[in-house]
This record gives C-alpha cells, sequence and structure tokens, in this order.
C-alpha cells in the first residue's frame, strides 16, 4: 500500500508541473505579443516621423512628396487611435488640401472624424469638420459644406476659440454666398470681420473684406460695397499682403464687378485696366487673369470701345479651356456671343450661344444651363419660344433648390442659437455657483424658484384668458345655436299645426265633398267639382310657402356664425378711418368646418385686423372669403399700408400666432409684404374634414 501511494503522489506533482509550465508559457507568450504591439507601434511611430521629414525636404519631387504622404497616411491608419496619429491625421490632411488632391482630403479627413469621435477629442474634431467643409465647397456641394463648418463653428465656439471660430463664420458665409443667402452671408461674414479686426490674422481681414464687399454689391447697396472693397485694398498695403496671390489685382476686379452692377463701365474699365498692370499675373494666376481681360473686353463692348475686341474674348476663352473650368468658359462664350449679337453677326452669335449651352449641360451646373439659356433664346430666335420654356423651368427649379437650401441653413442656424442660450444660462449658473456657493445659493434657488413660478403664472393666465376667450366665442355660437334650434322647434311646432289644423282638415273635407259628387253628373255637381279642384290649387300655394320657409331656416342658421363675423368687421368700420371692403362667397357650406377652424379663421381675422390698426397706416383693407375649384376655403386679407421685410424682420407672437392657427386647421398661410407696398395675408383650410387639397 505505501508503494502504491507514492506511486499516485509522483504522479499528481507530474500533474501540477504540467500546469505550472503551461500557466508560464501562456504568461510569457501573451507578455511577449503585448511587448511585439508595443515595439510593431513605436517601429510605425517612427516610420511616420521618418515619412514626414522625407517629404519635408527640400530636394524632393512633387510625385515623391505624394507618396510619402500616402506611406504615412497608411501607417497612420494600421496604428492605434492615439492623440499624436490624430494630430499626424491633421497634418496629412492640411497637406492633400495643399496639393489639391480632394480624394485623399475626404478620406484622411473621414478617418480623422472617426478616431475624433471614438475618443471624444473634439479640437481634432473640429479640424475634421473644417477639413470636410474645405472639401465640399471645392466641390460646389454647398449644403454639405455648410452642415461640416457650422458643425465646426459650434465646437470652436465652445472651445472659446476666438480665430478658429472667426474662421468657420468666414468659409460658412462664403458658402451662403454661394447659394444666394446674401444676409446670412452678411452675418456671418460681419461677426467674423470684427473678431479678424483685432487680431494679427490681416490676411484673413483682407478677405472677409472682400467678400463682404461682394455681398453688398449682390444686396445692391453699392456705396457700402465700394468701402468694403477699398478697405481690403488699403489693408493689403498697409500690411504689405501682396503676393502670388496678387491681392491688389483682386481688389481691383471686385470694384471693376461692383461697377459693371451699376452699369458704369468706363470706371469698370479703369480697375481691371490697373490690375493687369501687374504682368506677373498671367503666370502666377491665369484664372484671374482670364477673368481680368475678360470683364475689360465685355466692358469696351458696352461702351462701343473696340479695342483688342474680340482678341481679349478669344485670349481670355483659351486660357480659360487651359484651366479647365467649364463656368468661366461659358461666361466667354456667352461674352463671345453677346458681342456678336451687338455687331449683327448672327450667325456667330448663336454659334458662341450653342457652344455655351453645349459646355453648361456636360458641366450640369444649374446656374451655367440657366445663364447659356437665356442668351440662346436672346440670339436664337427660331427656338426662342422653347430656349425660353427650358430657361424659365430650370430657373424656377433652381430658385427651389436655394430656398430649400436657405431653409435648411436657417434651421441649423436656429440650432446654434439655441445652443449659444443654453451656454450663456450655464455660464451665468457657473458663476453664480462660484460667486455664492454656500450663503447665496439657497436664496439664489428660492429666487429662481420664485421666477419661474411667475413665468409659470403668467403663462397659465395667458393660456386660461386664452382659452376663455374661445370658450366666449364657442358658446356664442352656441347660445346662437340654441336660439335657432329654440326657434327652429317653435316653427316646426308651428308648421305641423297649420298642416294638421288647416291643410289636412281642409283636404278631409275636399275629400268628402268628391266622394259625394262621384255618384252625380248634373250641372251643378260640375261646378262643384271646379270649385274643389279651385281649392286644391290654393292648399298647394300653401304648402309651397311652408316649403319656402323651412329653405330659410337653412339660410338663417348658417348666418349663425357670419353674424360673428359681420359684428367683427362693423366693429373695425368704427375703429380705423380705413376703407373696408368685405366680400364673402354665397357657395360656402359652412357646416361643413368644425368649431375650431371657425374660432381658428375668427382668431386670425381678429389679430389681422388689430395689426393692420397699429401698424399699416392703410387706407383701404379688404376681407375676402371665397371657395375655390378645389373645395378649400380662402380666407384673404389686404391692406395697401406700409407693410414690412417678411425675410428680415423677426415674427412676432401675434403673427406665430396666426401660422399656428393655420396649421391647427390643418391648413395653408401664405404672408407677402415689402416696404411701401402693403401686405396680404392667404389662409387656405379644407371646408371637408381631410387633408387640403391643392
Amino acid at each position: 500500500m505505501l508503494y502504491k501511494f507514492s506511486i499516485f503522489v509522483k504522479i499528481q506533482i507530474t500533474k501540477l508541473n504540467k500546469l505550472y509550465v503551461i500557466f508560464i508559457l501562456i504568461l510569457f507568450l501573451s507578455c511577449d505579443r503585448s511587448k511585439r504591439h508595443q515595439i510593431n507601434e513605436s517601429v510605425k511611430s517612427d516610420s511616420i516621423s521618418y515619412y514626414f521629414k522625407l517629404f519635408k525636404a527640400n530636394d524632393v519631387s512633387a510625385n515623391q512628396r505624394k507618396d510619402h504622404l500616402d506611406k504615412i497616411f497608411t501607417l497612420i491608419k494600421e496604428s492605434n487611435n492615439s492623440y499624436e496619429n490624430r494630430e499626424n491625421l491633421t497634418n496629412v490632411a492640411l497637406e492633400y488640401y495643399k496639393i489639391n488632391n480632394l480624394n485623399k482630403l475626404k478620406l484622411t479627413s473621414l478617418l480623422l472624424l472617426r478616431n475624433s469621435i471614438k475618443s471624444n477629442d473634439t479640437l481634432h474634431l473640429a479640424k475634421a469638420y473644417r477639413y470636410l467643409g474645405g472639401y465640399y465647397k471645392y466641390n460646389q456641394i454647398l449644403d454639405s459644406s455648410f452642415y461640416y463648418y457650422f458643425n465646426a463653428e459650434k465646437i470652436y465656439f465652445k472651445l472659446n476659440d476666438k480665430l478658429g471660430y472667426a474662421n468657420m463664420l468666414f468659409n460658412k458665409g462664403i458658402v451662403q454666398y454661394g447659394i444666394n443667402d446674401y444676409f446670412g452671408a452678411e452675418l456671418s461674414l460681419s461677426k467674423a470681420y470684427y473678431i479678424f479686426r483685432d487680431s494679427n490674422e490681416k490676411d484673413k481681414l483682407y478677405g472677409t473684406l472682400n467678400q463682404l464687399g461682394l455681398v453688398y454689391n449682390e444686396l445692391k447697396e453699392y456705396d457700402r460695397a465700394a468701402d468694403y472693397h477699398n478697405k481690403a485694398l488699403a489693408t493689403v498695403r498697409e500690411f504689405n499682403l501682396q503676393s502670388k496671390e496678387h491681392q491688389e489685382a483682386v481688389c481691383y476686379n471686385n470694384l471693376g464687378y461692383l461697377y459693371i452692377k451699376q452699369k458704369d463701365f468706363k470706371k469698370a474699365c479703369i480697375n481691371f485696366e490697373l490690375a493687369l498692370n501687374d504682368k506677373t499675373i498671367v503666370d502666377d494666376d491665369p484664372e484671374l487673369y482670364s477673368s481680368l481681360i475678360d470683364n475689360l473686353a465685355y466692358c469696351r463692348m458696352r461702351i462701343n470701345d473696340n479695342r483688342d475686341l474680340p482678341k481679349l474674348f478669344f485670349d481670355a476663352l483659351e486660357v480659360r479651356r487651359k484651366i479647365d473650368n467649364n463656368t468661366v468658359v461659358v461666361g466667354s462664350y456667352i461674352h463671345l456671343s453677346e458681342y456678336y449679337y451687338k455687331n449683327k453677326a448672327f450667325a456667330s452669335a448663336i454659334k458662341y450661344s450653342n457652344e455655351a449651352l453645349r459646355i453648361a449641360k456636360e458641366s450640369k451646373i444649374p446656374v451655367n444651363i440657366v445663364l447659356a439659356l437665356k442668351q440662346a433664346s436672346v440670339v436664337d430666335s427660331k427656338n426662342a419660344v422653347k430656349l425660353s420654356e427650358d430657361y424659365v423651368r430650370i430657373s424656377d427649379s433652381l430658385q427651389l433648390a436655394e430656398r430649400n437650401s436657405k431653409d435648411r441653413f436657417k434651421r441649423l442656424e436656429l440650432e446654434t442659437d439655441e445652443i449659444k442660450k443654453e451656454n450663456n444660462v450655464l455660464e451665468e449658473k457657473n458663476r453664480s455657483i462660484l460667486n455664492y456657493f454656500m450663503g447665496t445659493m439657497i436664496i439664489g434657488g428660492f429666487l429662481f424658484f420664485m421666477r419661474a413660478q411667475r413665468a409659470r403664472g403668467r403663462e397659465l393666465i395667458l393660456r386660461q384668458a386664452q382659452q376663455k376667450a374661445n370658450e366666449d366665442i364657442y358658446k356664442l355660437i352656441i347660445s346662437q345655436q340654441s336660439k335657432l334650434d329654440e326657434g327652429k322647434v317653435m316653427e316646426k311646432t308651428r308648421i305641423a299645426k297649420e298642416l294638421h289644423d288647416g291643410i289636412l282638415g281642409r283636404m278631409f273635407g275636399l275629400r268628402l265633398n268628391l266622394d259625394g259628387l262621384n255618384r252625380r253628373t248634373d250641372e251643378e255637381a260640375v261646378q262643384e267639382r271646379l270649385r274643389c279642384l279651385d281649392e286644391l290649387k290654393t292648399i298647394e300655394q300653401d304648402l309651397r310657402e311652408i316649403s319656402h320657409e323651412l329653405s330659410r331656416e337653412k339660410y338663417v342658421l348658417i348666418n349663425n356664425y357670419l353674424a360673428i363675423v359681420n359684428n367683427l368687421l362693423e366693429e373695425q368700420a368704427k375703429i380705423n378711418k380705413a376703407t373696408l371692403s368685405t366680400m364673402i362667397g354665397e357657395n360656402i357650406d359652412w357646416d361643413l368646418l368644425t368649431n375650431t377652424t371657425k374660432i381658428n379663421l375668427y382668431r386670425i381675422l381678429q389679430e389681422s385686423l388689430q395689426n393692420a390698426n397699429k401698424y399699416a397706416k392703410a387706407s383701404l383693407i379688404k376681407i375676402d372669403f371665397k371657395k375655390d375649384k378645389k373645395g378649400n376655403l380662402i380666407l384673404n386679407i389686404v391692406d395697401d399700408g406700409i407693410g414690412f421685410e417678411v425675410d428680415k424682420k423677426s415674427k412676432g407672437i401675434g403673427l406665430k400666432n396666426i401660422v399656428d392657427r393655420t396649421h391647427e386647421s390643418k391648413g395653408i398661410i401664405e404672408i407677402k409684404s415689402s416696404t411701401n407696398k402693403g401686405t396680404r395675408i392667404t389662409v387656405t383650410v379644407p371646408l371637408e374634414h381631410k387633408s387640403i387639397k391643392v
């Protein structure tokens, strides 16, 4: 037994030794793998640094730089998502932007975006948004560009990075200018201007001033536009910003464009000629050079100065073909068409307008197509009708797309305003906590609570007042309805008595007489029958009158709601000297409207009249209820007062309530107004309890 036991112990010890060896091996392998991973990451980091040094060397060709940059990007993709690698991605994206490799710029920025989101790195996230905004701006995908610039702007604002914030405002302003949102561009660029003005970023200040000049040019505020362009020119000279980008020439070009808009072509020529005094533009910036000579040629054409024409047009076209920019090539062909049309060379005018239209369609840029169609419809009289139709159709589509883009931009800007308000509230709370942490916190909380309670109380009172007003109108309608129902019952009772006691009694007597006369054939019986027929005619007439009375009852029922509306219009006529013109369609079935819709229409009319009384200074107010062919009820409220800017002016609570009430009634509203041209409010609601027919 002792022998067997010793063998058993040896076997157990052997097994334990094996387990221990396995454990040691696993631990060793895991440590080895971790070390290899660390070594691998270290090697990659060294390789990235090595290729960056090669990339920045002076004796490296453009192709070699691109290869080095691609290798760096590949190494970063295969490496850890560390702060250092995110910073390297930022530098790679910037270099791709400088060498105009836009596809790689997009890929790098998207990788930076993903890695920054994973690591909650807001600084690099802002840079990723910024680069993606630049990518989409260059490719003229302005909705996406605005989205990314806007997100970067929010982050820089939160980080209190003023220059980063100003840069995003500047780029966002350029995008807004690109979709013709000039008021939005003015706001963004003005904010950027005040930041750059007090910074050392004078090149950004110059760019902002120039862009503001272009915005005010489109807003037809020509004096302000000229002021900003001249400030940009002065900034270039004061801070010696002139470089291969030829900032002075750009300023002169913009001033020339300003004078073109004002149709002062002589002054425009002077500015273009001043810009062309810089002979190095031809080699440094062919696109700017082509714009200058094309604009100069156009202005000379307009003032009948034919020097170097049409050579300048063709020189500009040749340069533009080489730089492969379809938009400016289309512009050159349009100007050539205009030149030959003015000189009555109609065949050449049509030829170049057709060439402009062909290239515009190849570019698939709607603005190019619209401009080419417009010129073609002028010079090609045979196809003018079709070309004009195409021009109107595409132009309308383009305007709709611009309007939708503006709406999306405004929604995003509204969101950022709310974020700013939230930030302001948070900052105020933080200051209160720091300054009054212990002693005043309870008092502050109590005051805040009281203020909130008062606000809630005021809101509750307002809602109760609104509810009571609606209930009063509803009670008035119910009261009128009850009176009508009471009169209706009395009238029915009277008619029933009349039928029973009068008509039925007379008819019963006639029936008995006729039964007796059926057995007689003498002359007296014949006369009696004739008398009975006359009596039947009289009864028929009485029945017709009763029928008419029942029809009038329906008319009175309809007039129940109209009486309330007419009372409001009578009150309006008493309190306002303006002439009040009203028209209520007779073909409207008011019973199809719910009480809620009736109350909303009444309130809309009431609020519109109050606005006219307070602000419009109108001499004529027109109120029109009518039914359209699609079964909708239309309320038109028109005045010839001073009006207001619908897009520019923020909507007050009155206008907001009008819009809300229209939507509550499943309707649509259109408000048209402009300064000194009166105001028109059109509310369309469905007469049937269904969705509105448009």
